[in-house]
């Protein structure tokens, strides 16, 4: 019997009954690590005891009662997002695509209320993904997810990443905002020279524009600090985040400061489900532990000496992989054979990764992991890799 769900992913042959810490259990028993993450989701892998006890214990007095009245944990989850990065506010919603579509809202209601309504043009980039909806893969500009959604939505002009003078060029009277990821996931894990986002924050700076971040997938510690933009200095008016925000309950969020902070007033903006009490037990479970004093610095050490390990594979199997990509543990190997080829062999040794454009394979653990859980994960790249290259043989 087919079936009824809807054919829109080209799903593997593969189910899981339970997950563990970094490991996940196939129906058949078998154990895989897991070095997807849910594509950077379960940031503290599957069934954190601190995440299971904060839903169960908010699951047994109250799930949802709507954004028509207070919800004292969303407070408490905006004033500690707050506190540790750049913003005044916090929009809560339910996914990473909501919260590029508030940012893209607040951009344009920003500008009218500036008296610059003829401002609504926004400059993003080559590689870029920034969700589904209709808004988001046009700001995304990805021919294969624009396929058959015609007419394209109006609003983005999209120039080479890294470019700063293409930017510079594509700044016209209509340019509201610049809309960028510090690392590019979807793109290839491809990492925004610091001195690139300072030239942005330059930019928007002399043109009255908004800077905006897509942290959808390197946030919440990812790169080994909490937000990725840290890592240059620069400071953004807008940023979307969500993924590790919820380590695996939906959430997302927009942040924002200055005047862009009051933007949204009341009826301008909304959402039914965002920020209920049980997604905001969880993402305040997820702060206490990412917020832990030692626990970046973990995330520091453990992308660090992977990397360096990771960085032998060019040497030893230069038929299979061309190079190493990344910050923290948000890594890629830049493949010579096709991409999904090398996912295969890596699910057939028992590592679970991710592919991603420009013929990367993606490597994001759960931020948890030990060199423990790094040997093995290294072990099972280079018995793939040796499959590999004894084909190409």
């Amino acid at each position: 019997m087919a079936s009824a769900v809807m054919q829109n992913y080209r799903r593997l042959d593969l189910a899981f009954q339970r997950g563990e810490g970094p490991w996940l259990f196939a129906e058949d028993g078998r154990r895989y690590l897991d070095f997807g993450a849910g594509i950077a989701v379960t940031g503290l892998g599957h069934c954190h005891p601190h995440l299971v006890a904060a839903l169960t214990r908010q699951a047994e007095t109250l799930w949802h009662c709507s954004n028509l009245y207070r919800i004292p944990e969303q407070e408490r989850l905006a004033s500690r997002l707050a506190s540790a990065s750049f913003a005044d506010a916090v929009f809560f919603c339910n996914s990473g695509a909501e919260a590029i579509e508030c940012g893209l809202k607040l951009v344009r209601k920003y500008q009218d209320d500036a008296g610059r309504p003829e401002r609504y043009r926004v400059i993003t980039f080559a590689g870029a993904f920034h969700g589904r909806t209709l808004a988001t893969i046009a700001a995304g500009g990805s021919a294969n997810a624009l396929a058959g959604f015609d007419p394209v939505v109006d609003g983005f002009d999209q120039v080479p990443f890294g470019d700063l003078d293409a930017v510079r060029t594509a700044v016209g009277e209509r340019t509201a905002a610049i809309l960028v990821e510090p690392v590019q996931g979807e793109g290839g894990i491809r990492v925004a020279d610091p001195a690139f986002l300072q030239g942005l924050r330059a930019v928007a700076d002399g043109a009255g524009l908004i800077l905006m971040f897509d942290e959808v997938q390197c946030g919440i510690g990812r790169t080994g600090r909490l937000f990725a933009h840290q890592w240059s200095g620069v400071v953004p008016d807008v940023m979307a985040v969500a993924k590790g925000l919820g380590g695996g309950f939906p959430i997302g969020a927009c942040l924002t400061a200055g005047q862009a902070a009051r933007t949204l007033t009341p009826g301008s903006h909304g959402t039914t489900f965002g920020g209920n009490p049980l997604a905001m037990a969880v993402g305040n479970a997820v702060l206490d532990v990412v917020l832990a004093p030692g626990f970046l610095d973990h995330v520091r050490r453990t992308g660090e000496v992977l990397r360096a390990q990771l960085e032998r594979l060019p040497a030893h199997y230069p038929g299979v992989v061309a190079e190493v990509r990344g910050i923290g543990l948000m890594l890629g190997l830049k493949c010579v054979v096709e991409n999904r080829r090398l996912v295969a062999a890596l699910m057939d040794a028992g590592l679970l990764t991710v592919p991603a454009s420009d013929n990367v394979v993606r490597l994001l653990p759960a931020l948890i992991i030990d060199q423990e859980h790094a040997d093995a994960a290294l072990e099972r790249i280079h018995q793939a890799c040796a499959v590999l290259a004894d084909k190409a043989a």
